[in-house]
């Protein structure tokens, strides 16, 4: 016997969940399903995300209705438009043999005047998000006084988005004998608040611990500068080559800007949120289903209902608002009894959030080192030669080309063949990753340590940093442009708040002390020294100058010095809120914002005391005062630059 036939489902629907792959039931399935094919039953629900809350409430609802009525005889609630479709699709898999069973779901952004339509041919469940169905309601196209059946799903993110009024607006139109099931992954007050308005002496069922995790996740930290949070999201993907993930923003615009710099770079991904219309979400998750993405780039709203199978990370590239989210995030990954892994990327300061989430889900993180570039490479360099022993060759089609083949290839030893092949794709990732820097906010230190070794090398310091809004790749940019060095003869830079460590190649590093000499930036005067002689001079004195440098107080302007938030644009993500160790600074001398979105070196307006338009980096670079530098902005449209930026090898998934 079928162990779901064994909770007393009818064999129709046995035999369709049977083909649909499901054999065990989930613990909460096991618990529940029995006492709700009992009927009279009002029910508050506790189960994780990933542990088939779908068939939890789908199998035993099916059972209960009478699908020779045309009667509205269920109603169930969800959050998302995603997550309403999910629950649709799964319900018409569980009648795929129920005769004239009609699932309607109804959710904005798709015509209402056909979803009208559908309702009134005869449909016994619908499955509805609160906006679009309270609207249906108002235009009285929907009659819900046959309902019997009232389910929450998500219950917490229905009452955390606001829809508390909309639901007790949809509920109203419903009998007060009908049955409510209440699901929720997490239980606050607020959630055990409605079942009190909405049941009647409900049972409570609890599949693990409240607001636990799923035990088959392990959840990861990594601690980095918040200029390094991008660089460390693609080395932990190049160190995890057949990653299948999901990347938590915070915002719609962060969501689109780090999906944009992803494909920039060469990754599968694209970006998920709720500025996209319905058919581009669409055809976002049909890509996604279908593996032709490798990364989605989400906010926490539009990943509501997500139900992908196999997903192998989810990563948190910033941590959710509401703590308590990060259980529905990590729940997208080890579903249905797999395991999976919940990244976060955080700063110094996030480290007393991860304690918070560690009390709720009830589990331990493991602090993680981002990779090194040569570890990346390594993963990398393996996982090529997996596919090449892994691939099907076509016997057939390939036979007519090999004779060509073995011609060419006569003079070459075996070991000859199987080198060069492989360095066709390792050589890039090679050179993408040569004297890539320590990642880790904790190795700042073994970073500067490293600058007093290497042959041929020159170590440099310059008075600017952090606060100039540059970044280690727009440091060299900068440096390049002015002084007229190739870009690669600047081997590494360690970017500090208010100064820079430089290394060079020895030839290079006279030219560029000889040209820096009369450069400015942002009206103030910048100088490149030998580090021995740079001794002290990154000390900042104050709120205005540094050591050496010229005075950079804060000017009022025209609200004071009081600082909003600092936004950066391009490599320089998480600016705002919390952005690690300078969370409290705001927009200071020299912030800049070009047209196109892209920090600009050329001609560029500045707020503070800079004044006016800054004209150049120095005598030199007034003749490109026009052009703008690159950054690794997400503007997702062309870039004009005149620099030359280094590429990151596509990569197929």
């Amino acid at each position: 016997m079928n162990k779901f036939e064994a909770l007393g489902l009818s064999d129709v629907i046995v035999k369709a969940i049977t083909e649909m792959g499901f054999e065990t039931p989930t613990p909460i399935q096991e618990k529940t399903i029995p006492e709700l094919l009992k009927g009279n039953t009002d029910l508050v629900a506790l189960a994780q995300t990933g542990t088939g809350k779908t068939a939890t409430f789908g199998l035993p609802l099916i059972s209960l209705i009478d699908f020779n009525s045309r009667d509205t005889q269920a109603l169930i609630m969800c959050p998302t438009r995603e997550l309403c479709m999910q629950i649709t699709r799964d319900l018409q898999s569980y009648t795929k043999y129920i005769k004239d069973a009609n699932i309607v779901a109804v959710y904005g952004g798709a015509s209402i005047d056909t979803q009208t339509r559908e309702i009134k041919r005869g449909a016994q469940i619908v499955v509805a998000t609160p906006g679009r169905m309270n609207d249906m309601i108002d235009r009285r196209r929907v009659n819900l006084s046959h309902v019997r059946f009232a389910v929450l799903d998500e219950a917490d993110e229905m009452l955390n988005m606001g829809f508390k009024e909309d639901l007790d607006t949809i509920l109203s139109q419903t009998p007060e004998e009908k049955n409510t099931w209440l699901f929720s992954a997490t239980m606050p007050d607020e959630v055990l608040r409605i079942s009190k308005n909405y049941m009647s002496n409900p049972i409570e069922i609890t599949a693990g611990t409240k607001n636990a995790g799923n035990v088959n996740i392990d959840h990861v930290f990594y601690v980095v500068h918040a200029r390094d949070k991008y660089p460390a999201l693609k080395r932990i993907a190049d160190s995890n080559p057949d990653i299948f993930a999901i990347v938590f923003c915070r915002t719609k615009i962060e969501t689109q800007e780090i999906a944009d710099k992803l494909i920039k770079d060469g990754y599968n991904a694209d970006a998920l949120h709720g500025d996209l219309s319905q058919s581009q979400r669409d055809h976002v998750m049909k890509r996604y289903r279908s593996r032709s993405l490798q990364m989605l780039v989400a906010t926490d709203v539009a990943a509501r209902g997500i139900d992908v199978q196999d997903v192998t990370h989810v990563i948190n590239y910033t941590l959710p608002d509401e703590i308590e989210n990060y259980t529905h995030r990590s729940g997208r990954t080890a579903r249905a009894g797999k395991t999976g892994v919940s990244i976060a990327i955080i700063n110094m300061k996030e480290i007393g959030k991860i304690r918070i989430i560690e009390r709720i889900i009830k589990k331990k993180f493991t602090e993680g080192k981002v990779p090194t570039g040569f570890e990346a490479c390594e993963k990398q360099l393996f996982s090529l030669v997996k596919k090449i022993h892994d691939v099907e060759v076509n016997e057939k089609a390939i036979e007519q080309y090999m004779p060509k083949i073995y011609e060419e290839l006569q003079d070459m030893s075996k070991e000859d063949i199987i080198k060069r092949f492989v360095s066709t794709e390792f050589n890039r990732f090679l050179e993408y990753y040569r004297n890539a820097p320590d990642l880790n906010a904790s190795g700042s230190k073994e970073r500067e340590r490293s600058f007093d070794s290497a042959p041929g090398i020159t170590k440099l310091f310059i008075n600017l940093g952090e606060l100039d809004s540059l970044d280690t790749q727009s440091m060299k940019e900068y440096i390049s442009e002015v002084s007229g060095v190739d870009i690669a003869s600047i081997v590494n830079i360690d970017v500090k708040s208010s100064f820079s460590f430089i290394e060079v190649k020895t030839e290079a590093a006279e030219i560029i002390q000889g040209t820096f000499k009369n450069a400015r930036y942002n009206n103030r005067s910048v100088r490149i020294e030998s580090r021995g002689a740079a001794s002290g001079g990154g000390e900042r004195r104050g709120d205005g100058g540094r050591s050496g440098g010229s005075d950079r107080r804060r000017s009022s302007g025209g609200g004071g010095n009081s600082y909003g938030e600092r936004r950066s644009y391009g490599g320089r993500s998480d600016r705002g809120g919390d952005r690690g160790e300078r969370s409290d600074r705001g927009d200071r001398s020299g912030y800049s914002k070009s047209s196109g979105g892209e920090r600009g070196y050329g001609e560029k307006k500045s707020y503070g005391d800079s004044g006016g338009e800054r004209k150049s980096y120095s005598d030199r670079a007034e003749r490109s005062s026009s052009k703008s530098a690159p950054s690794e902005s997400s503007s997702g449209g062309d870039r004009k630059s005149n620099f030359s930026r280094e590429k990151r090898p596509r990569r197929k998934f």
